[in-house]
């Protein structure tokens, strides 16, 4: 059986977030710090010797060591957070806000911030260890294993400096935001044109429906189709999906609509309700058109007359061209869901071409640079298109060209 989609959704939020790999690294650091404190106490199952520590580390030296790396590191991490959260800020107000969750989902963000905070749990740990002779009832203790791990540690925690010192203005680098948003889209279309066609009509037999609504109000993250697909079979239902990913919904419109006789019991809407995740906001999970509607934002923000920089307006427009290339070369629509028994609305190609470069003309065509690259686009995708989508693309090359008289 599948998982529902609020199990998905939690688990996708988990692993987008800036705390889990950190505290999974402060976990694994907790563990290694024992074992490592067994390894010191019993040197006979050690795999490695560390001789030469033992003649050159004293419990004055251990300590003192444990203690540098400890505070600097944990210091080097606050400075890293606030560079980090510095950057988040500057990208959400420079290209606008529902960029976010791009930079909180950036791994590298993530991982740096866990290498500092689980090198600075380990020196405590250890550091806590050390024992100085007192009488004849406690003896001389140096874990010298845990401080070359210590050390090893502290040497990945400079490399990560480093690398999080080159990875911060890459990650609030224009060029690179909007590639990354572009190369996203083009696989999202790849995929969803790579799907093999399948039929969405209603049987004869299909003359009762059932609406369901959701309890709670908000944007439509994700929707389990595996599992509504089961629920189909076992029922022997049609389900169709009235609000797509993206779309706000709330106790007064029908979420999904259930066709076949009989009535739908209390617990098959609690499982149909289970199949369908809400968010406070969109997210690119099964949202292609989220992807294009950040393209066309940066688009909008990049030509305001505060900022007026056609040629990063320019660069948007080139990736949603590469990216509707991908579908201009096919006559079907899109699907949302390809499981059978499960219906959802389609995006054909003039939905896509007006969402993408279609929106993108009142704000670039006031601009010769932007208008002109537009045109030469436009002209570009109408010779790789077919001749069904052809006109779609003549009629949205005239509607430019009519912004000239104006």
């Amino acid at each position: 059986m599948s998982v529902s989609a609020r199990v998905t959704k939690i688990i996708d939020d988990v692993r987008a977030s800036y705390w889990f790999i950190p505290a999974v690294l402060v976990v694994c650091a907790m563990i290694v710090a024992q074992a490592s404190i067994v390894v010191d106490r019993n040197p006979d199952i050690a795999l490695l010797k560390l001789n030469f520590l033992a003649t050159s580390v004293s419990v004055d030296g251990a300590r003192a060591v444990l203690s540098v790396i400890a505070q600097s590191v944990i210091g080097v991490a606050g400075v890293m957070f606030s560079i980090t959260m510095v950057a988040v800020t500057f990208a959400s107000g420079q290209y606008g806000p529902r960029l976010i969750g791009n930079f909180m989902r950036d791994r590298g963000n993530q991982w740096s911030l866990g290498i500092l905070i689980s090198t600075f749990t380990y020196s405590l740990l250890i550091l806590r260890a050390v024992q100085s002779p007192q009488g004849i009832d406690v003896d001389m203790f140096v874990p010298q294993v845990s401080i070359f791990i210590a050390l090893s540690l502290a040497l990945v925690s400079v490399f990560t400096v480093i690398y999080h010192v080159h990875h911060v203005p890459e990650t609030i680098s224009v060029s690179n935001i909007i590639a990354a948003l572009g190369k996203r889209l083009i696989a999202d279309l790849q995929g969803m044109v790579s799907a093999p066609p399948k039929s969405d009509a209603l049987t004869e037999d299909d003359q009762q429906y059932v609406d369901i609504s959701m309890h709670t109000a908000g944007y439509v993250h994700a929707i389990a189709a595996v599992r509504l697909a089961e629920l189909s079979a076992d029922r022997g239902w049609t389900v169709q999906v009235l609000a797509e990913p993206g779309a706000f919904v709330h106790s007064e419109i029908a979420m999904l609509r259930i066709w076949g006789n009989g009535d739908v019991s209390d617990e098959d809407r609690s499982d149909l309700r289970q199949c369908v995740a809400l968010g406070h906001s969109k997210t690119e999970d099964q949202n292609v058109l989220f992807v294009v509607e950040q393209l066309v934002e940066i688009v909008g923000r990049a030509m305001s007359p505060g900022i007026n920089d056609p040629f990063t307006a320019i660069s948007c427009m080139q990736w949603l061209e590469a990216g509707v290339s991908v579908v201009a070369k096919h006559n079907d629509d899109l699907s949302i869901i390809d499981q059978d028994a499960v219906i959802a609305a389609r995006i054909s190609f003039k939905r896509l071409l007006d969402h993408s470069l279609g929106n993108c003309v009142p704000y670039v065509c006031g601009d010769v640079l932007a208008r002109a690259e537009l045109e030469r686009l436009l002209e570009q995708l109408c010779r790789n298109s077919t001749d069904e989508n052809k006109p779609m693309v003549r009629e949205l090359i005239s509607r430019v060209k009519s912004y000239e008289l104006r």
